[in-house]
């Protein structure tokens, strides 16, 4: 089982449209989704599996998008280390994790790390450091799809028209670096 995280710097940025533009794109990675949260999102347990698949959640937009399971869960700094080593301690179904947090690499590496460009300066989440010292590629909203790498062995940057429709080149770098 291989894991990818996706972060970025801020709100709104485009990490839950990349996780599912990511599910969908991968179809054969059979994902099971999980959406880390500080915030209190009204749910009794850490650790919440979405069933409904739709549009009005994050979770249910992974569903939505063709992930096989799909969790919320919400911690702390304190206590996400903990809520994290139960999770990946419980039998998954078989398939790869895709992670949408920053905050889970202060506790996890993954296989692969995601960093969304984008957002105001303002708005920059604490945990942006973390993600950016993690990160293997950036992906950014731009005009046309393209990958910008100046020098051999720097890490790319996948410029995409739309975070719903992966690139070719960027499917294919992923591929490399995920084994089904």
């Amino acid at each position: 089982m291989a894991t990818i995280v996706v972060g970025g710097g801020g709100r709104g940025v485009g990490k839950t449209a990349l996780v599912c533009g990511l599910i969908a794109a991968l179809p054969e990675f059979r994902w099971t989704a999980v959406k880390i949260s500080g915030h209190d999102h009204g749910k009794t347990e850490p650790v919440y599996e979405e069933t409904q698949a739709g549009q009005g959640t994050d979770t249910a937009r992974y569903l939505t998008a063709g992930a096989r399971r799909s969790f919320l869960m919400t911690a702390g700094d304190e206590e996400l280390g903990l809520a994290l080593t139960r999770f990946l301690r419980n039998p998954t179904p078989a398939g790869h994790l895709i992670f949408e947090s920053n905050r889970i690499l202060r506790h996890f590496r993954p296989d692969l790390c995601l960093a969304v460009a984008g957002g105001s300066e303002s708005g920059r989440k604490p945990s942006l450091s973390t993600l950016l010292q993690c990160t293997d590629a950036t992906v950014k909203l731009s005009d046309r799809d393209r990958v910008l790498s100046a020098v051999s062995g720097e890490k790319p940057l996948f410029h995409l028209a739309s975070f719903q429709r992966i690139s070719p080149p960027m499917l294919a770098w992923i591929r490399e670096r995920i084994p089904l």
